[in-house]
Formats: C-alpha cells, sequence, structure tokens
C-alpha cells in the first residue's frame, strides 16, 4: 500500500523548483508554430504525391515507403504541437490557438475541446487516479467493451503480437472514440465502458460535436483527393497515420500505465520520463521529458531538460526515469489492470504484480526485472 503522507502534491514540486528556472521558459514560444506549419505542409505534399500513385507500375509502390514514414512522423509532431497548443506554451491568443489546433488535431479525429477537456482539466489534475480518464481500467469494474479493447492492445504479458501491432496503429483512435461517444452521447458519469467517466458543459458538448463534423469533413477530403483509390488511401492515408499513431502510443503508453495511482497528484510518482536519443527530443519537442511536463504544463519544452537536471538533483530518489527500451520491457511484463493503486493484475484476477516504479522499488532510477516484477499468485 501507499503511504500517503510521503506524497507530495504537483504543486508543492513547482513552488520549490520555479525560482530555480529563467523567466523565458514559461514565455510563449511562436517559433514552434513553424514546426507545426512545415509538418502540416509535409502531410499536403505527401498527399499530392500520394494521389498520383494509380498511375505508378505497381512494382514500384515500394519506393512511397520512405515518404509514408516521413508523414507518419509529422503525425506525431502535429498530435505533440497540438499538445503544446493546448497548454498555452506556443501562442496566448485564444481564437487563433484554438484555430491552428483545430486542423493539428484533426489529423488524431480529436476535437480540440474535447481534448483540452481530457488532458488539461481531467489528466493534468487527477493523473493516474481513480478519476482520471486516461489511467488503467481497475480489475473491478465491469468487463464492458472498452475495457474488453484495452485489454487486447496495450503493452502487457497478456496482449498478443497481432494485438500490440494493432493497438500501436489503432489505440489513439479508440481512446478518441471511447472519450468522444462518452460525452456526446451520455455525458454521465455513470458511463461505464472508460476507465473513468467525465462530464462537460452543454456549451462544450455541442462544440465537441459540431469540431468533430469538422473533423469528419477534413478527412473524408483527403480521402477523395486520394480519388478512394485502394493504393492511393493505403499508403497515403492508412499507413502514414497508423505509423504516426504508432510512434505517439510509444510514448503515450509509457507516460503512465507503468506507475501506480495515486490519491494525490504526485508527477514523480504517477509520472514516467524516457531517454531517448537526442535526435528524437528535437524531433518530438523534447516529450520524453513527461514527469517534467506535468510539473509545469505550460513551460517550453525547450527548457524541460533543465528541469530534469534539478529533479536529479532535488528529488533523485523519487524521479522515475528510464530508457525507452527499458520503459516498454517494464510494460511487456506486467498485467495491465490495477488490482490496487500499486498492484496490477491480468483479465482474470489471477496472477498480482506490485508495480515496479514503486518508491521502494526504484534503485538509483533503473529497474531490475530479476528484483521487481516478482509474480505473486
Amino acid at each position: 500500500m501507499i503511504n500517503e503522507q510521503l506524497l507530495i502534491h504537483q504543486a508543492a514540486y513547482a513552488k520549490t523548483l520555479r525560482p530555480l528556472l529563467p523567466a523565458e521558459a514559461f514565455a510563449a514560444d511562436p517559433r514552434k508554430l513553424i514546426v507545426l506549419l512545415l509538418n502540416l505542409g509535409i502531410l499536403i505534399v505527401g498527399w499530392t504525391i500520394a494521389s498520383d500513385l494509380s498511375h505508378w507500375n505497381p512494382v514500384l509502390l515500394w519506393l512511397f515507403l520512405p515518404i509514408a514514414i516521413v508523414m507518419g512522423n509529422s503525425v506525431i509532431v502535429l498530435l505533440f504541437s497540438a499538445h503544446a497548443l493546448v497548454h498555452g506554451s506556443v501562442i496566448k491568443n485564444s481564437r487563433l490557438n484554438h484555430g491552428i489546433n483545430l486542423l493539428a488535431l484533426a489529423v488524431g479525429w480529436m476535437p480540440p475541446t474535447l481534448w483540452k477537456v481530457i488532458h488539461n482539466r481531467e489528466h493534468h489534475t487527477k493523473t493516474n487516479s481513480l478519476s482520471d480518464p486516461d489511467r488503467n481500467y481497475l480489475h473491478e469494474q465491469p468487463n464492458t467493451w472498452g475495457k474488453w479493447i484495452q485489454n487486447q492492445l496495450v503493452p502487457s504479458a497478456e496482449v498478443s503480437t497481432f494485438g500490440l501491432i494493432l493497438g500501436m496503429a489503432t489505440a489513439w483512435g479508440f481512446h478518441g472514440f471511447r472519450n468522444l461517444t462518452s460525452v456526446v452521447l451520455f455525458n454521465l458519469k455513470s458511463v461505464d465502458y472508460v476507465p473513468a467517466a467525465f462530464t462537460v458543459s452543454p456549451k462544450e458538448r455541442w462544440t465537441i460535436a459540431q469540431e468533430y463534423l469538422v473533423v469528419v469533413a477534413l478527412h473524408l477530403s483527403v480521402i477523395a483527393y486520394l480519388d478512394f483509390d485502394l493504393s492511393q488511401l493505403l499508403l497515403g492515408y492508412f499507413l502514414p497515420i497508423a505509423i504516426g499513431y504508432a510512434g505517439a502510443m510509444f510514448y503515450i503508453f509509457t507516460n503512465h500505465m507503468g506507475c501506480q495511482m495515486t490519491s494525490i497528484n504526485d508527477p514523480l510518482v504517477n509520472s514516467l520520463s524516457l531517454r531517448v536519443p537526442k535526435f528524437f527530443d528535437r524531433l518530438h519537442l523534447n516529450f520524453s521529458y513527461h514527469t517534467e511536463h506535468h510539473i509545469f504544463p505550460g513551460m517550453n519544452s525547450d527548457y524541460y531538460p533543465m528541469v530534469q537536471d534539478l529533479l536529479k538533483t532535488h528529488y533523485p530518489e523519487r524521479f522515475n526515469l528510464l530508457d525507452a527500451g527499458e520503459a516498454w520491457r517494464l510494460l511487456m511484463q506486467t498485467p495491465r489492470h490495477y488490482q490496487g493503486s500499486n498492484t496490477f493484475t491480468n483479465w482474470s484476477g489471477e496472477e498480482s504484480v506490485s508495480c515496479p516504479l514503486s518508491e521502494n522499488k526504484l534503485k538509483e532510477n533503473k529497474f531490475s526485472p530479476s528484483c521487481d516484477s516478482t509474480l505473486h499468485t
């Protein structure tokens, strides 16, 4: 069990570390709009090239694969750029911010108003608590279609190879669909097919529905531009989106899924940061610095390495920091349902695994499978 007296609220970390950071770290950085627009342009160019694929010699269609990979990376960057926009770290003009976010998030089938509610209002204030819509399902929750699909798709000791591959390409879309239907169709706290249901105001509900129609129209426009041609759609639409979702979900799956639940929003306990090659940090706006982001959500992401250095200095024994490969192995070695705040179990509830990122199981920020993933049956 977690000793709640040892938990520290996010605001306390921010209060301690804020005076140690430069003022410009909290100023908007409109230069990131260039990154967003550049990657939006890459997608448009890619779709333009794909619109001619039906005239290519079928033997040469593989030559489009590198373009699809570049387009997939642009999907990742658009999602992460929108993430920064919603937190206000790029521009402060709310109307312009919202309009650009609609374009950036459209590639993820996510209405910006819904994302602002899920991510800013719910997830960031209730991270990995019982009320967080982004947490793992509880074993005691009903075995609904939402819980079953997530059980088949997310990285765990139970997931099949096919399920994991399918999940990497579709889990982002499933997450959006699950929450969209919850608020637009029902808007009740009693909805049981999401991990933690939340409600929105009537105005937000109507806005979310309208924005979703715009998103659908944008996707239909791309599909029509590709002439509804199978090869053009597979290579120019579905493949880049699948690659982009998979890349984004590699980060997102590791953010909190291997961490314990907390009743107090303690980012050093309920969140995880990754070590990735610097090339990927530059490419993906330092998204690997996730604990740092949860302490300062509105900060310019360029300064997250500075926050990490401060965390290593002031809270070395609490900070969850793992190599990306190590974090992924952790997820693949543990079940994915919470049996308790600090314990994972499988679908049947027959196994019980202590959370390997518990405070008392971290040794010099390294996870040792031989010591930390013991099964108790």
